[in-house]
């Protein structure tokens, strides 16, 4: 994909259009953004076959000077295909907005909100920015749920579904208005077609066969595995002081651990958390034996049949992400921070331990860098150096974590 010019979806009531995003860029000491258009008008296509047909064959737009642009005609019709990042359903707010304002509606609405905000600056269209300023919940999106909690929270989500209700209609309308698809040759969309085509047929061919069975449960039981089957995970902990092993659900979305007030048992290979669990799996002494298939495990542990295999996905590393942090968000992995900072959530959630999530909201200087390496939106500068305070914070996190979280055998 060419840098800084990014391929988006937009759900508009006319449809999902396709079209480009430049987001903020600097060229001679001013910050520009841009769409694909011209003039007044934003152009998007309804697929990316057409939008392919467009910047293969155009001549004038506005995206023409862009650093990158030159790279765009060559991409293919599958590389100017939005991704899931990149899709975003204006048209579908009013639906989102009657879900509880948990992590992912939250999430969702903010990316949907800077788009429109972004097309409104570019566009200029007071109307969009009216809209969005006629409540305060739309410019507090970015720092997660805790806004949204208690008696005040409430009530700015009460309003900002008010606004939406009354007035995003509005604007949709704007937006709508200066929406255009031009013309583009017949014979580059059909080349743009086939593309895809090929693309999809050669993703067909290397997907894996399935199972001829009858049965369809029975395939599902193979896949799932004994860990699957009953909703409990082996998890592996990486700290500075050697591996942990351990066990981990969720009941209703809330994480539940191997272990008992506020304190994760943890257990220096698979082979000692098994027998640990063969001789006392039996007792009602841990918080994982009020979950209903806790008795199988019971059964299998006694038995001396129970194998711990940790998934990958289950597999926390908490070192060296201090340093790699202190070094800048371009150096972090952001599969091992996402990873991390699940696990110091869902130990601090299951403890009743508010710290840790108030420490990693976006409006806390770790809660910025952090989001910007695990959600980063082209809308806000990244965060600048030197990094010794959120460095400081999330040792700190870690820290309380081995020391007050961690109950080792």
């Amino acid at each position: 994909m060419a840098q800084d010019i990014v391929p988006i979806e937009l759900g508009l009531p006319q449809g999902d259009l396709v079209t480009l995003w430049a987001p903020r860029w600097r060229e001679d000491g001013e910050e520009w953004e841009a769409f694909l258009g011209h003039e007044d008008d934003l152009y998007a296509f309804p697929d990316a076959s057409r939008l392919a047909a467009f910047v293969r064959t155009a001549r004038e737009h506005d995206l023409d000077d862009h650093p990158a642009w030159h790279v765009v005609p060559a991409l293919s019709a599958v590389e100017l295909n939005p991704d899931e990042d990149h899709q975003f359903d204006l048209v579908g707010v009013p639906e989102l907005v009657a879900e509880p304002p948990d992590t992912w509606t939250v999430n969702e609405l903010h990316d949907i909100v800077e788009i429109a905000r972004s097309l409104a600056d570019v566009c200029e269209l007071d109307t969009v920015h009216e809209v969005l300023d006629s409540a305060d919940a739309f410019g507090l999106l970015d720092q997660g749920t805790l806004v949204f909690s208690g008696k005040d929270g409430q009530k700015r989500w009460a309003r900002l579904c008010e606004v939406v209700a009354q007035r995003w209609d509005e604007l949709l309308d704007a937006l709508d208005s200066v929406v255009t698809t031009p013309e583009v040759p017949a014979d580059a969309v059909a080349t743009a077609e086939a593309e895809l085509a090929e693309a999809l047929e050669t993703d067909d061919e290397n997907a894996p066969a399935t199972a001829e069975q009858s049965d369809v449960d029975d395939v599902e039981e193979v896949e799932l595995g004994f860990w699957g089957e009953i909703g409990i995970d082996p998890i592996r902990i990486v700290t500075s002081a050697g591996d942990y092993y351990s066990l981990r659900c969720y009941l209703d979305d809330d994480p539940v651990f191997l272990g008992s007030d506020g304190r994760i048992d943890v257990f220096s290979s698979p082979r000692s958390l098994a027998r640990h669990l063969a001789e006392r799996s039996a007792t009602a002494d841990n918080d994982l034996a009020r979950v209903a298939t806790w008795p199988r495990v019971a059964e299998k542990a006694t038995a001396g049949e129970l194998e711990i295999d940790v998934d990958p996905d289950n597999t926390y590393v908490l070192t060296g992400l201090d340093a790699d942090l202190a070094a800048g968000p371009s150096e972090v992995d952001p599969a091992q921070l996402d990873l991390a900072e699940e696990l110091l959530l869902d130990a601090a959630a299951w403890a009743g331990d508010k710290a840790v999530e108030e420490a990693l909201q976006p409006s806390e200087r770790l809660g910025w860098l952090v989001s910007f390496v695990l959600r980063p939106s082209p809308n806000r500068m990244p965060p600048s150096p030197p990094f010794d305070a959120e460095v400081e914070a999330w040792r700190e996190l870690v820290a309380q974590f081995e020391d007050q979280r961690l109950r080792k055998h």
